[in-house]
């Protein structure tokens, strides 16, 4: 049995073909392919993990220059405390106190000069007058030691207190310091006040040394002088003359 299309149908049957018959053949161009390839996908990653790599190393270089110039900046700050006027203030004194020293000084020529005329061996040709004026200087020299040992002794004792807040501030200082020439100055002072504590100390012992040194020489001029004295006394004609001596008078 064949199928028998009308005239309106083959008509419409043949312009749906017409299209398909004209219409070209789509096709996809070369050069619109993506082509991946994982080798060189691969390297190109590796390329910028080296070059973030170096720019890492390059900022952490950076950083630890910054570190470096603010730890020199540090290292050459100055402490900005000072304890060397104190320290001169408390010298001085002690050194003005030796400076007065009464009588015989801390002077090897009139130390010398003493010691010919009024220590040592006594003139035997020198008036009993003058031999207790010397005996009286000799004495006031000695008690002018003693007295200059203890005003020294005294000024160190009220350098105590200034040297303790001292070296309690440059201790301070010193645990503080946020650089090495910081406590290096730190440290320095505190040797000068060390420095000053043994001037102190060296200023004590040659005062007492003084005071024990004219106190020793006037006992070993006294017992010269009293030997001078004896002989006088017991030499024929100049000295002792006995007598007769009435202690009552009596009515006859």
């Amino acid at each position: 049995m064949k199928l028998r299309l009308s005239p309106a149908a083959f008509f419409a049957a043949s312009m749906l073909s017409i299209p398909l018959a004209l219409s070209p053949i789509v096709t996809t161009p070369a050069y619109a392919i993506i082509v991946f390839d994982p080798s060189n996908y691969a390297q190109n990653v590796l390329q910028a993990a080296r070059a973030l790599q170096q720019i890492t190393n390059q900022i952490t270089s950076l950083q630890n220059e910054a570190q470096m110039l603010i730890n020199q900046a540090r290292n050459l700050a100055s402490l900005p405390y000072s304890s060397l006027q104190q320290l001169q203030q408390s010298v001085q004194k002690t050194q003005q106190l030796l400076q007065q020293a009464q009588n015989i000084a801390y002077d090897v020529q009139q130390i010398d000069r003493a010691f010919q005329t009024k220590y040592g061996n006594v003139s035997m040709s020198a008036t009993d007058q003058q031999l207790v004026a010397d005996a009286r200087s000799r004495w006031q020299n000695t008690v002018g030691g003693l007295q200059d040992a203890m005003r020294v002794q005294a000024t160190v004792v009220g350098n105590i207190d200034t040297n303790r807040t001292q070296m309690s501030a440059l201790v301070g200082a010193s645990q503080s310091a946020t650089g090495a020439l910081q406590a290096t100055q730190a440290g320095n002072q505190l040797l000068a006040l060390q420095a000053q504590q043994l001037a102190d100390l060296t200023a004590v012992v040659v005062a007492n040394g003084r005071a024990q040194a004219l106190s020793d020489a006037e006992r070993a001029t006294a017992a010269e002088q009293g030997r001078e004295q004896r002989r006088r006394f017991l030499t024929p004609g100049t000295g002792y003359q006995p007598g007769n001596a009435q202690m009552f008078h009596g009515n006859n």
